[in-house]
């Protein structure tokens, strides 16, 4: 029998929540957490829970000031790392951490046990109030200003002003092994990783275990996670760990500054300059491909082949006319615009009155619809220059996709090059998925499907679709609720680069949705 264990935590909003502060470890056990804001337990399944799943609208209503909500949700068949975040507005900026998931009693890992584990969060922090960047953003219809510093366990690091006695130290010891579990928690920005001389042993990414290899670099986009080994085998002196952007948008601009911490042995002064490492080009996307191929199911896995939902969605930007009434002060995008973007030519609508798990469960209509196309409504050179300006423009609404209990699911995620291409982490939330394939340009049935690897792909809840090019994924709708998906860069789920599936009922208790808690938040 799996014992019920509760733990609370609190989370106050303020200037500065270090990520470091909060680190849930845990093994397979059922939960209760008790919250006072939107959180998002980035990763966990939540089989038939998707009441503490935590997008504001879309599983449950706003948290009210003073009022709290009790998340009820059980971990099983998950093991490594995850993390939890904030789900509302760009709260996120400074409300995370990690939540690491050990293995069950009378189990191990499937490499020899470290003799040291540390999570190291990467953030991404303003010295403005990140929510008035956002709402500010909103009100222009321009991009938001850019970050200024990056963080490791909520400290920038030594080469920022001010910040060098705060610096994240590492402690290690000559010939031990340490587990680093690596979160990118940015809010925007994907992020290059490594720590200087020193090689890296992935063994696993978003709680699932992989094949190991060693690499220089890795590359998180944001709301992944990444489990390397470090083995302590160098002179005994201080080592930055370093991260940095991996910006893959063209004449965009992005916080090109690098954080650090440091990996220090012991027995050496602190006095002494820790060695910096060299980090890959900001814009190596090179680098990315040659890391992301590498990742492969530690075992050989059970991968839908027959497929009863292939889906073919277009990701990217857009831009909005600027409407008459709307004097030009609100219309600072592009050439007179506001900045959008869009699946399918769909922007994701929000509801505010209901959130649409709760208009799903009860009934409710008028919240959304169920009529997201299965395919963009026009073909045309998705990664192509000379794209119609017509597809610009998406159409705004509250569209749903509705998939039976047990579908097995294909989904073609294909970026676009409509204002600019973009590397995009895209996130599914109550499922993992594998990643059976990607690569460059637009995609080919004819030709990419051959290629698939349904062996040994990787499994992961966010898919980093390359830059000018798309990922392919499969997984089975064996968990009914309202489930989001949607593109991990904070500002472009605020222009509608999202949309959710809607997964029904099964047969029987174990195949239905949970009915609602009963302190459930009203809107």
């Amino acid at each position: 029998m799996t014992t019920l264990h509760t733990f609370s935590f609190w989370l106050i909003l303020c200037s500065l929540l270090s990520a470091s502060s909060i680190i849930a470890k845990v093994q397979h056990h059922n939960f209760v957490v008790r919250l006072l804001n939107n959180i998002k337990l980035h990763g966990v399944r939540q089989m038939r829970t998707g009441w503490a799943d935590g997008p504001e609208f879309v599983t449950q209503c706003p948290i009210r000031p003073g009022k709290s909500y009790t998340y009820r949700f059980t971990i099983q068949g998950q093991v490594g790392t995850l993390w939890w975040h904030a789900h509302s507005s760009w709260l996120r900026a400074t409300v995370y951490g990690a939540l690491i998931i050990h293995p069950a009693p009378g189990s191990s890992f499937p490499f020899p046990k470290p003799d040291h584990q540390t999570a190291l969060v990467l953030g991404e922090w303003w010295n403005a109030n990140p929510v008035n960047v956002i709402n500010q953003a909103t009100q222009t219809g321009a991009a938001p200003n850019i970050s200024d510093a990056y963080t490791i366990n909520g400290q920038p690091g030594d080469l920022y002003n001010c910040s060098t006695k705060g610096t994240v130290v590492v402690p290690v010891t000559s010939g031990e092994t340490s587990l680093l579990r690596v979160i990118n928690a940015a809010l925007n920005q994907p992020l290059f990783f490594t720590v200087a001389n020193h090689k890296l042993t992935v063994v696993g990414a978003d709680a699932s275990y992989l094949k190991p290899f060693t690499t220089k670099f890795l590359m998180l986009g944001p709301g992944q996670t990444t489990d390397v080994l470090l083995t302590a085998n160098k002179p005994p002196k201080r080592y930055y760990i370093a991260a940095r952007a991996y910006q893959s948008a063209q004449n965009a601009p992005f916080d090109n500054t690098t954080t650090t911490a440091i990996l220090q042995y012991s027995k050496t002064t602190k006095t002494s300059p820790p060695i910096m490492p060299r980090l890959p080009a900001f814009n190596h996307t090179k680098t990315v491909t040659s890391f992301s191929r590498k990742f492969k199911s530690l075992r050989n896995v059970v991968v839908p082949k027959t497929i009863d939902e292939n889906l073919f969605f277009t990701i990217g930007l857009g831009l909005d006319k600027c409407p008459k009434n709307f004097p030009k002060n609100r219309c600072q995008g592009l050439n007179g615009t506001r900045f959008t973007a869009s699946m399918n030519n769909v922007s994701f609508v929000l509801p505010s009155n209901f959130s649409l798990l709760q208009a799903h469960s009860n009934g409710i209509p008028g919240v959304f619809t169920t009529d997201f196309p299965a395919k963009p409504p026009v073909k045309f050179d998705y990664t192509g220059n000379n794209i119609s300006r017509g597809l610009f423009q998406p159409v705004k609404g509250t569209k749903l996709y509705k998939l039976k209990y047990g579908t097995r699911v294909q989904i073609v995620l294909q970026d676009t090059n409509i204002v600019t291409s973009e590397n995009h982490p895209i996130h599914l939330h109550g499922y993992d998925f594998y990643i059976v394939g990607e690569g460059f340009g637009n995609f080919n049935p004819k030709k990419d499907t051959s290629k698939f690897n349904l062996v040994d792909p990787p499994l992961r809840n966010t898919v980093a679709v390359p830059v000018n090019g798309w990922a392919v994924i499969r997984f089975v709708a064996d968990n009914p609720g309202v489930w989001l998906m949607h593109c991990h860069l904070d500002v472009h789920i605020k222009w509608g680069l999202g949309m959710a599936f809607l997964v029904e009922n099964g047969v029987g208790e174990l195949e239905t949705l949970e009915a609602a808690p009963h302190d459930l938040p009203v809107c």
